[in-house]
């Protein structure tokens, strides 16, 4: 066995130098030979988008073991919403580390886990009395949420939507569209999950009489569906991003939410938010669904809620979430008192430095900069997304056909140059951008300069 690789000595967190600088080519030494490592020990079943190994992160940026200095435009998809290492976040949890690292929140409770609580009432749309449960991954919340549903309606069956991605567990990946690579090889899967169409504004074009399917146009068709495939009366719950995040960023043509909020208020079915991708302030209002006026009965957080500590949560109407009988919801590491300062200091972080604000800023810098950009180049279909949360779709010149291969030459390009990008879409055509929302204005103008020069050069 070879011996460790010497990690680099840099401290992370705000203070990095917030710059692009690639000393070695990309991957560097030191991170092949951790790649070596990793393909003797780790399973081939992780895979990796960046081919280089972290050694910090904080603002804009990560540095790598070779000493190259990225700009970050990932946030580890959308986790490190407030910043990596953000101080608030490492004094909080510094702090109690040092009282404790773990009771079980269902054996001994503490306050962490009743102020995470108390926070996401105060911000979970609605007026209603709002309660909360907390877990580890948003996979676990949006399980927990059809669990909740389908126990408070004593109904069984659960609606999603096309393009949808709602995590790796049996149900959830029920739940997901997508087969390749989430699904494929897996199943069988967790029955009673059905499956409707959406509002993709960008590939809806009309319906049989010719007219545009607009928001509610969408909506009456994925009503219609369910309607006949299921039965209103036999659904416990709608659970659907008010984004799509790995679907393709779709944002839903206007209309299109609060059309199915009112049918599900109908017809006694719990309306679900999934933003477990989308909350927390990432898109310039504390939820996507705040944008359309919806309040859903149960919202799902994880990713930006913990600050790079596993936390998620299921928040909703307090009926529904005190339906569920004592013991029937829990885990033994849900809530805990660690991940817990983390959201807390996460949140009180948004609020301080105005991030709500600061998302409505990068959605302004980065959409206009992109559209500058769509009207010269006839491969980019797209340009969408709200705050901090923007897709582009490639396409096929003159044409609606998904080019996956563009996106991923895209991206492949703007890592080699220094810039961490991603990509997603059920036809992988998107590369999606997630900067956090402490970058500066000058570091996210760069890397959307990479871009540029990815289209224009080395990923032609």
């Amino acid at each position: 066995m070879s011996a460790p690789t010497a990690v680099l000595d840099v401290g992370g967190g705000p203070g990095l130098p917030q710059r692009r600088e690639l000393r070695t080519p990309v991957p560097g030494p030191r991170s092949l030979e951790l790649q070596r490592r990793r393909a003797a020990v780790v399973s081939a079943g992780l895979s990796s988008t960046m081919p280089v190994y972290a050694a910090a992160a904080g603002g804009g940026v990560l540095v790598d073991v070779d000493g190259n200095s990225f700009i970050d435009l990932g946030s580890g998809i959308a986790v490190t919403t407030a910043g990596n290492s953000a101080p608030r976040v490492v004094e909080d949890t510094a702090a109690q580390l040092t009282r404790f690292t773990h009771t079980c929140a269902m054996i001994t409770p503490y306050e962490g886990y009743v102020r995470v609580a108390e926070e996401l009432a105060a911000i979970v749309p609605g007026d209603h009395a709002v309660k909360t449960a907390l877990f580890n991954t948003g996979s676990e919340a949006v399980e927990n949420a059809v669990k909740i549903a389908r126990y408070a309606t004593g109904r069984t069956a659960v609606a999603v939507v096309d393009h949808a991605y709602h995590g790796r567990t049996n149900l959830t990946m029920a739940m997901t569209a997508k087969a390749v690579p989430y699904k494929d090889g897996f199943g069988p899967f967790a029955p009673e999950v059905y499956r409707a169409p959406t509002s993709y504004p960008f590939r809806d074009g009309t319906d049989l009489d010719g007219a545009p399917i607009n928001g509610p146009a969408a909506a009456a068709r994925a009503i219609a569906h369910l309607e006949r495939a299921v039965g209103a009366s036999r659904l416990a719950a709608l659970v659907i991003e008010p984004i799509q995040g790995e679907g393709g960023f779709i944002v839903p043509a206007p209309g299109f939410l609060p059309a199915l909020a009112a049918w599900c208020r109908e017809h006694g079915i719990v309306l679900v938010a999934d933003e477990v991708q989308s909350g927390i302030a990432r898109t310039g209002a504390w939820f996507a669904c705040d944008h359309d006026g919806v309040v859903p009965d149960l919202v799902t957080t994880a990713k930006g809620l913990g600050g790079g500590l596993p936390i998620a949560a299921v928040s909703g109407r307090a009926d529904l979430m005190d339906a569920v009988h004592p013991g029937g919801l829990g885990g033994t590491y849900g809530g805990n008192p660690v991940a817990c300062a983390a959201a807390l200091a996460t949140l009180r972080t948004i609020r301080e430095e105005n991030l709500l604000d600061r998302a409505v800023e990068i959605e302004t810098l980065a959409l206009g900069r992109l559209r500058e950009l769509q009207r010269t180049d006839p491969r980019i279909g797209d340009v969408r997304g709200r705050g901090a949360m923007i897709g582009i779709e490639f396409v096929r010149p003159g044409s609606h056909e998904p080019d996956a291969d563009l996106a991923k030459r895209v991206a492949t390009a703007a890592h080699e140059a220094g810039v961490i990008v991603l990509t997603c879409g059920t036809f992988g055509n998107v590369v999606r951008l997630l900067p956090p929302l402490v970058i500066p204005n000058d570091l996210l103008s760069e890397g959307l300069d990479v871009l540029a020069d990815a289209l224009s050069g080395g990923a032609r």
